[in-house]
């Protein structure tokens, strides 16, 4: 079926387009159109199995290295060790397992687009009307909308009768649309503006209509939708990125250290070219932190515990970890910024402009009429019902002591003439206790002024004169540019009951007064604004809302200054359609407030942005927003006021709707990025220490370390403090600093330079320690003098590696300032790390399966000096670091 815009025909040539008529298809012709258009439902798209997602988890490098990693393992011991692969091949799997779970709980979006279908409709077919599945519709179908339906596939209206349809999940506006039949519209109009259309999914609010079924399935703006959610690139996270580089030049290292090593030990130690292969291999294994990538998943899962406790619930676990290098938050306005519930903000009564939050009396006719002219339900619970601009009427009332229920009691409707488009004006006529009635007209101002004749000023009606009329459109002026909604109330008295239509009761009305009302924003959104930009991250709003309500909206929250010329800061969707990629990737960087625009402009916008190197967080709750929140590094989701499309959509979902959690999240996911980078300084720390104590010794034809020492120290005490790292509390003052964006990597601030000369000196302490005890033994003999310079050299490594890893709780800052006991979690795995490294050493038993020996007193001194070294003389480091203002430069 081609795309077409029905919008800009009539209904007429709408019907002869589609060869229907307003009496309805016959069955013959609703089969040969299914056939030929299909069932109107969304594609389910092809699915992966488990077992391809399964397979997918290995394509990481990461993962490529530590399963070859595995083998060389097994092969370099002949078969006869393989406890190194079996807890490398335990990580990846377990990884794997991990990754599928995340991807299985992200494949809501579709199916929640396809189960928000209506399963009903009521449709004009040979010659009568009769309810069908909402599947089986297809174009020519002629629909019979009224007040509580949601619209079951796209449409061309074809009659309204004060038909009104709220179409917020589609255009992010939050005030149902009046849709007339007989406007023409533009060809470049966005959604929103299409008044003679009816749109899948959006709901009937007010009054009935008819529409014949112009697109189905697909071809919906939904199904656009839907299609753009199928298409839409999955973006690379910055913490993959990040662990891609890092195994790239693990890569490199690992193979020049195995090359180093195998040409160290045939041309310099003139071994046996098979025996100094299997000594390389053996080191480059040694290399590979294997334990980092589990790690990272823990630090990452325990992140999403934290943010869950604070009403943000992580979908994806990287999106944790994505929000602390954000640069952009691009929001939805209406219900992300905004309350998504229409609120009076000013009301001009008695000739005085007062705000909503002042007294006002029970008796004044402004208030009354708001009241009366109104088809508000209020059910038992106390829920209003109804057009959500007639809601926030009645609940002004309430707020002020006024409750319509009561008040209709003694003077109850009689008659009324319902809102009409046309017109733009509501009356009802109620029945006083002095047995006269009461005219409330509630509409437009530019409508209503032109009926009203008199004024009602301090309980006297006095003549309008032009004078009056110009105040009264003053006033109606500056609320408009405050981008409020401004409806007029007037009334008359009559004796009589008039006859029911405009003529005889909408006319030689009493002004009573003007209400502004605007759906308002969020109390706590403003801070969160502030807080993000002192964070350096920038805000920008994108909404299919009107151009002067977002820039009103933009203002109050600070994303806009008060003195911002909105032509350079605001565009609207009509202005990007003209726009090359080109033109609009040179001008992005210029607005903050995109205003009517479409879900591909969403997708449009955040895509700009992310060709300006920058890491984008959109937010949203409609279906609107799906694409653009699966495009975006980080999609961000409403819990209580979204759609199930854009939960699915989404890596994360605020249970509160609150923006300011947002701001929560991003502190929360800089701390886990941090924490990271401190696991991945101390890892490789370690492992560099290690490789470059056993090359060294090979040099030097020492025998420092046995297999079972590096495997027993990268078991216990890697892991334990590892993990700790990972969990460490926020570094102060971590808001304050510029996002990452997506150039910084793990090794940035300073983090590769700490891992090389914190390596180097592990490696050299170890080293020392093993020579002082081959230079000033205990034992005589060279076995006994050995064995001791050995076990001296495996209890300063593991000790080195427990006191690095209070060194690593910051790369600049003193640990006398960061503190030592601060984190439960750190503590415990220092202690359960040295007392499994002691058991090797001084329990009974141990001794022949770790190699080692029982030390005399001078020796033990000489491995807790060179052990404490470490933390003294790192601490010097940085304190020089510091004086150079390094760490500034973060």
């Amino acid at each position: 079926m081609s795309e077409k815009k029905f919008f800009t025909q009539t209904g007429e040539e709408t019907l002869k387009e589609l060869s229907a008529t307003s009496k309805g298809l016959t069955s013959t012709e609703v089969e040969s159109r299914l056939e030929k258009y299909g069932k109107n439902q969304l594609d389910e798209g092809k699915k992966k199995s488990i077992f391809q997602k399964f397979l997918d988890q290995f394509k990481d490098l990461m993962i490529i290295i530590l399963i070859v990693a595995a083998i060389l393992s097994v092969v370099t011991s002949g078969g006869k060790d393989i406890s190194d692969a079996i807890i490398i091949m335990a990580v990846v799997i377990i990884n794997a397992v991990f990754g599928v779970i995340q991807e299985n709980r992200a494949e809501a979006a579709i199916d929640a687009l396809k189960e928000m279908s209506t399963p009903i409709a009521r449709v004009r077919r040979n010659g009568h009307v009769e309810e069908v599945d909402s599947t089986l519709l297809v174009p020519g179908d002629i629909v019979l909308l009224e007040a509580g339906d949601v619209v079951p596939a796209d449409m061309r209206l074809l009659t309204t009768a004060s038909l009104q349809i709220e179409e917020s999940g589609l255009t992010g506006e939050s005030v149902p649309v009046d849709k007339n039949q007989d406007a023409i519209v533009a060809d470049d109009a966005e959604v929103g503006d299409r008044v003679n259309m009816a749109y899948q999914n959006s709901n009937v609010t007010y009054g009935r209509g008819t529409g014949v079924v112009v697109a189905t399935g697909m071809h919906t703006e939904v199904g656009h939708i839907a299609h753009l959610l199928q298409n839409a690139d999955e973006t690379e996270t910055p913490l993959k990125t990040n662990l891609n580089k890092l195994s790239k030049v693990l890569t490199y290292a690992i193979l020049v250290i195995a090359a180093v090593t195998f040409a160290v030990g045939v041309f310099v130690q003139h071994q046996d070219p098979v025996e100094a292969l299997m000594t390389s291999v053996a080191l480059a294994v040694a290399a590979i932190p294997e334990g980092l990538p589990a790690i990272v998943t823990i630090v990452l899962a325990l992140g999403t515990q934290v943010l869950t406790k604070k009403n943000a619930i992580v979908r994806k676990l990287p999106a944790v970890e994505t929000l602390g290098s954000t640069e952009i938050i691009a929001s939805d306005k209406t219900g992300t910024l905004t309350m998504n519930q229409m609120t009076i903000e000013k009301v001009f009564t008695n000739g005085k402009l007062i705000d909503a939050t002042d007294e006002i009396p029970s008796d004044d006719l402004t208030l009354r009429v708001m009241n009366y002219a109104n088809d508000t339900k209020i059910s038992e619970q106390g829920k209003l019902i109804g057009d959500p601009t007639e809601t926030a009427l009645v609940q002004y009332g309430l707020d002020h002591n006024f409750d319509v229920r009561d008040e209709l009691k003694k003077e109850p409707r009689v008659g009324e003439l319902p809102f009409d488009s046309d017109r733009k004006l509501m009356s009802t006529i109620h029945k006083q206790a002095d047995g006269k009635l009461l005219v409330a007209v509630k509409g437009a101002p530019d409508q209503l002024l032109k009926r009203v004749t008199r004024k009602l000023v301090d309980g006297q009606v006095l003549p309008m004169t032009d004078a009056d009329k110009q105040e009264v459109l003053k006033v109606n002026k500056s609320l408009a540019k405050q981008a409020l909604r401004v409806l007029m109330m007037a009334y008359k008295i009559e004796d009589t009951m008039p006859e029911l239509s405009s003529d005889a009761i909408e006319n030689d009305l009493i002004f009573a007064g003007l209400v502004g009302m605007i759906d308002p924003e969020r109390k706590e959104a403003a801070d969160a604004v502030k807080v993000a930009k002192e964070a350096g991250i920038r805000p920008i709003m994108i909404t299919g809302d009107h151009q002067d309500t977002a820039e009103a909206i933009a203002i109050r929250l600070g994303i806009l200054e008060d003195n911002a010329d909105a032509d350079s800061h605001v565009l609207t969707g009509a202005q990007l359609n003209e726009m090359s990629d080109e033109e609009f990737q040179k001008a992005v960087s210029q607005y903050s407030v995109y205003a009517r625009v479409s879900p591909q402009h969403k997708v449009r916008i955040v895509k700009a942005w992310q060709n300006e190197g920058k890491v984008v967080a959109m937010t949203g709750d409609g279906v609107n927003d799906a694409p653009a929140l699966k495009t975006a590094d980080i999609g961000i989701g409403m819990g209580i006021t979204g759609t199930e499309v854009s939960k699915g959509a989404s890596d994360m979902v605020l249970a509160d709707d609150n923006f300011a959690t947002i701001i929560v999240a991003v502190e929360e996911g800089r701390k886990v990025f941090s924490n990271i980078q401190k696991t991945v300084q101390y890892l490789l720390s370690a492992n560099t220490a290690e490789v470059l104590t056993i090359f060294l010794a090979t040099l030097f034809g020492w025998d420092v370390l046995k297999p079972v020492h590096l495997l027993w120290i990268n078991l216990v005490t890697d892991t334990f403090p590892a993990i700790a790292l990972g969990v460490e509390p926020v570094e102060p003052g971590i808001m304050d600093q510029k996002p990452r964006g997506r150039k910084a990597s793990l090794f940035s601030n300073g983090v590769m330079s700490s891992i090389i000369y914190q390596g180097i000196l592990q490696a050299a302490l170890t080293l020392g320690v093993y020579w002082y005890g081959i230079k000033f033994p205990v034992h005589s003999g060279y076995d006994a003098i050995h064995a001791d310079a050995l076990t001296m050299s495996y209890a300063t490594l593991g000790l080195i590696q427990l006191v690095q890893a209070f060194n690593c709780k910051s790369v600049y800052q003193s640990i006398f300032k960061v503190g030592f006991f601060k984190s439960r979690i750190f503590n415990i795995s220092i202690l359960i790390s040295f007392v499994l490294l002691a058991i090797t050493i001084v329990v009974p038993g141990f001794n022949k399966v770790f190699h080692v020996t029982n030390l005399g007193g001078h020796q033990w001194a000489a491995v807790i000096i060179g052990s404490l070294s470490m933390f003294v003389i790192v601490e010097i480091v940085k304190a020089i670091q510091r004086s150079m203002g390094l760490d500034k430069k973060q």
